[in-house]
């Protein structure tokens, strides 16, 4: 698992932010398990009870803590931290997302870090102009601008312009910039529902007999990865001399009649302008958090083609699309998670001795 990269006798140190998320518990347990890796700090607002291989844990928030100190004598720091809400308050994701993020890079560069990995994502690049096909990948050389409508694509974009200049200004530090596609995983799926749609749906809510049809939008084609396959490119980011953008995905992408398909129910087709509606409705009432604008931006998001990952970093998923989608219905179904504090379950207390903060 050390893809023949070279390490000192003690192995090299990583910090992570962002550490007890989605991403970042599969990001700790890969690091852990290989070789060359040893040690990592995972950073997080709070500390969980929840353990991975050679990780230690320490209490930070990117906009407040003296990251300079937690970053000193490490060997690479991957920044996964990210705020999606609240979505009526973008200056509150602004502060964590985009000058809590330019903290991260200012101290990862004061401490002489030689690597910062980040995570960007799909959601940076900029929709393909009139006339392209929405079947045509593009590479990492597709302009990252972003929807500019939407909070989340906005603050990656952001960054993206941020990372540009950064670059230039410390060449010798290695900036890697991952641009996965929706990531996934079984324990964080009511974490996920608390996101988009502000609850967690009933077990029973979760059934072809409540869901007799898949709405079939002109547009809504999108490419998902699994939480541990995104996690192997990270580490492979880590361990690999390798700089720039990486776009991550998993094959094949899902549409109304592949989910319909995993459903085991049909597909149907509608106009985008009721669900929009709808759905701009409940957010201005605040019943949703998942914002209209963030609707228009999945419907116009390009598929990503994942070539320079399999050839640079020797990566590709151990998961197919249908899998990881099937793992999320899955944890929708049996309301799994991890004990920390962002895949908690719902309506579930962990036994004391495994109890998140």
């Amino acid at each position: 698992m050390t893809d023949g990269s070279s390490s000192s006798s003690t192995g090299l140190r990583v910090v992570v932010s962002g550490a007890t998320g989605n991403v970042g518990t599969s990001v700790v347990e890969a690091l852990g398990r290989d070789p060359a890796i040893g040690s990592v700090l995972g950073l997080a607002r709070r500390v969980p009870e929840w353990s991975a291989p050679k990780t230690t844990w320490a209490a930070a928030d990117i906009c407040e803590a003296d990251l300079t100190a937690h970053f000193d004598g490490a060997d690479a720091v991957v920044h996964l931290a990210w705020r999606f809400g609240p979505t009526h308050d973008p200056v509150v994701t602004w502060r964590t997302n985009v000058l809590g993020s330019i903290r991260v890079f200012r101290a990862a560069a004061a401490a002489g870090v030689p690597a910062l990995v980040h995570a960007s994502s799909v959601g940076a690049y900029s929709p393909g102009p009139e006339g392209h096909p929405k079947d045509q990948a593009v590479n990492e050389s597709w302009p990252t601008h972003g929807w500019p409508d939407a909070a989340y694509c906005r603050e990656k974009a952001y960054l993206e312009r941020v990372l540009d200049g950064f670059e230039h200004e410390h060449p010798g530090l290695r900036v890697v910039r991952m641009r996965p596609a929706f990531i996934f995983k079984r324990e964080a799926a009511a974490e996920q529902s608390r996101i988009f749609a502000g609850f967690v749906p009933p077990r029973t809510a979760v059934s072809p007999k409540l869901l007799p049809r898949v709405p079939d939008l002109p547009g809504l084609r999108v490419q998902v990865l699994h939480a541990s396959d995104a996690a192997d490119a990270y580490r492979r980011a880590v361990l690999r001399p390798v700089r720039g953008a990486f776009n991550l995905a998993a094959e094949p992408p899902v549409d109304a009649h592949l989910l319909a398909e995993l459903l085991g129910v049909r597909s149907v087709h509608l106009p985008v302008g009721p669900p929009r509606a709808l759905l701009a409705a409940a957010w201005h009432l605040r019943a949703v958090p998942a914002s209209p604008h963030l609707f228009d931006a999945v419907l116009r998001l390009p598929l990503l083609d994942t070539t320079r990952a399999r050839e640079e970093l020797g990566w590709s998923p151990a998961r197919t699309a249908e899998e990881t989608v099937r793992e999320l219905l899955a944890g929708l179904r049996t309301q799994e998670g991890l004990p920390t504090p962002p895949l908690h379950p719902p309506r579930r207390r962990w036994r004391a001795g495994s109890a998140a903060a």
